[in-house]
């Protein structure tokens, strides 16, 4: 009889858990791909799961930070779904390589054109931002999701002490900035490294090396020949000498 209750509580306490997690295993969530540093450039995915059992997700609207605007929003293009990409005047201009930058993006809303993210499937929406804020260690994206049955769920709590809030907002952590002042996914170097070098100069004096070895291969192979062919007409020649020796004698 023990061992029953006890194996009931521990059901009990079990699905408890389950369901407390269940909400925090399925909010819109921001990852990149790759590093996010700051001072630098990213693509970031906002992935979208679908949490109901009857309706589709069908709108996704994700709000850019005020405190640290982006000077660069641009978002992937999506079968089947439209983008709209809403931009507001800045308070105070951003200096951008060397130029100002006086509005930025402060919304990309995504509409499914027919079907949407169905129950039991997730979505991720792309997007390259910059240049990433270096007075910042993370960035928050408030994001609301609409479905198919006309719920909303506002993404919105800012988590503020250990325990998550019901509905959190997506947040981006930030690395720390890269030397070179290029940073983040997609960032690359127009020379090659030092090592590369040096296994391309090897692979090069192989590659000579096997030519001279390959000509010199070929030229002893030809004076082996024209040797042989010498040899046999000089013998020719001989015994064609002696013939007609013997020809004569007689």
């Amino acid at each position: 009889m023990k061992v029953s209750r006890i194996a009931a509580a521990g059901a009990v306490a079990g699905s408890a858990v389950l369901a407390l997690a269940a909400p925090a295993l399925a909010h819109v969530s921001v990852q990149p791909e790759g590093t996010a540093a700051k001072g630098g450039y990213a693509v970031v995915d906002f992935k979208v799961p679908n949490e109901r059992d009857n309706a589709s997700t069908t709108k996704l609207e994700v709000s850019f930070p005020a405190e640290h605007p982006l000077s660069s929003v641009m978002p992937e293009p999506l079968t089947g779904w439209d983008i709209e990409v809403t931009k507001a005047k800045l308070a105070k201009p951003l200096e951008v390589h060397g130029r100002q930058i006086t509005e930025a993006v402060t919304k990309v809303t995504w509409t499914a054109k027919n079907g949407g993210i169905k129950p039991g499937f997730f979505q991720k929406f792309p997007v390259n931002i910059g240049a990433l804020p270096e007075d910042a260690d993370e960035l928050v994206f408030k994001a609301i999701q609409t479905y198919s049955n006309k719920d909303v769920v506002r993404w919105i709590e800012v988590q503020e002490g250990e325990e998550e809030p019901e509905n959190p907002a997506p947040v981006l952590a930030l690395a720390a900035a890269e030397e070179g002042g290029h940073h983040g996914a997609g960032a690359s170097s127009a020379e090659p490294s030092a090592e590369a070098s040096d296994d391309a100069d090897q692979a090069a004096a192989h590659t000579s090396a096997s030519a001279e070895d390959a000509s010199q291969d070929s030229t002893d192979t030809t004076a082996r020949v024209l040797g042989i062919v010498g040899i046999v007409v000089g013998a020719a020649g001989v015994a064609y000498g002696v013939l007609a020796g013997r020809r004569r004698s007689a």
